[in-house]
């Protein structure tokens, strides 16, 4: 037979008898009151239309242009030749030209962007080897299973980078130039290195290592199958912007979380003269080589030009939902101070 607990009981279980465990402990609980409720009411809406007035004077500040090329001028012959299965790593090049109404003073950035392509699919983002971007030779030559079925060329000689996310790069170029209103067209210069995070260009992404040529390195890979060069030809105008390490390259390889994005091509080098203040308004035109096709998914392709501040690109969002929530705030403050005119002082109040 067991031995009986001394503290077997209907009460065996209670909580000790102390300040704590009994909710005995001092507590302070604020006077919830017309008077004090409705000046933070007021205070809140006052706070939140003067963020988003503050931050609507700064977007607007800001400027942007978007131009589709999808089918726009010359471009809508290399978008036939893209539907063409055939004739999908031919050349095709094209112009669109466009006018910028307004100077954009300061640091000009440019971005492509795309329309209805979804880089937030599970399967997409997870098609990819991190160790192999990394550097390692092991999975180099012997890429994760996550990249099938982007893993070997004819099942033998590995891809790298591997992965629907490496394949799917995109792959157009832009060359903008300015036409000025007297004098010769100029061609807009820009930095296309220099655009990636610091931790993705130093940590994330890493050539092999060799004592040889990088080519060398890669020995024994393929390119992805969508690819026109293989990756250690991505930039042969700076061959330190070749290999995992290529800026756009990297660039890419950020999905992005919604199905409409752009990502950054070019800042603009303002140390032409033409360009110290900004880009000037006027003419200009757009020699693209057209080659990632978007009929697939039916996307739109387009070049973005914009400014940026403080707080960014221009993007009414927030501003818009401070506005919002500022004049909702306010709107409740009114109902209650009528409320509370009407009832609390007529000997009807809400203690009853």
């Amino acid at each position: 037979m067991g031995k009986v607990r001394a503290d077997a009981g209907p009460f065996a279980r209670r909580p000790d008898n102390s300040a704590f465990k009994q909710q005995r402990l001092p507590a302070w609980s604020p006077s919830l009151t017309p008077h004090t409720v409705l000046p933070v009411f007021y205070f809140l809406a006052l706070v939140c239309v003067l963020l988003g007035v503050w931050l609507l004077i700064t977007v607007q500040n800001t400027h942007q242009l978007k131009i589709d090329y999808t089918d726009a001028g010359t471009c809508a012959t290399c978008s036939e030749m893209r539907n063409d299965p055939t004739k999908v790593k031919m050349n095709c090049d094209c112009v669109i030209n466009f006018s910028v109404p307004k100077t954009f003073q300061g640091d000009v950035f440019i971005y492509y962007g795309l329309i209805n392509f979804h880089q937030n699919l599970r399967r997409y983002m997870k098609s990819r080897d991190d160790a192999q971007l990394v550097g390692r030779k092991n999975s180099l030559k012997s890429p994760s299973s996550y990249c099938e079925p982007f893993v070997y060329e004819e099942n033998t000689v590995p891809i790298a980078p591997c992965g629907a996310v490496a394949n799917s790069m995109f792959n157009d170029s832009f060359t903008l130039t300015y036409h000025p209103p007297a004098g010769d067209a100029v061609n807009v210069p820009l930095y296309r290195k220099g655009i990636t995070w610091y931790t993705d260009k130093n940590v994330k992404f890493r050539n092999p290592s060799t004592n040889t040529t990088l080519q060398q390195a890669f020995q024994g890979t393929a390119q992805p199958f969508f690819w026109q060069k293989p990756v250690y030809e991505l930039d042969l105008a700076h061959p330190n912007n070749n290999g995992f390490i290529n800026d756009d390259l990297i660039v890419w390889m950020r999905e992005a979380a919604f199905p409409n994005f752009k990502k950054l091509y070019g800042i603009l080098n303002r140390a032409h003269t033409t360009f110290s203040y900004g880009l000037p308004e006027g003419n200009y035109s757009i020699a693209i080589s057209y080659n990632f096709p978007v009929q697939y998914f039916q996307g739109r392709k387009e070049v973005v030009l914009s400014t940026v501040s403080w707080f960014g690109g221009q993007n009414h969002f927030l501003p818009i939902a401070y506005l919002v929530s500022g004049g909702l705030i306010f709107v409740v403050a009114v109902v209650l101070t009528a409320v509370y005119v009407k009832l609390g002082r007529s000997g009807k109040n809400m203690e009853e």
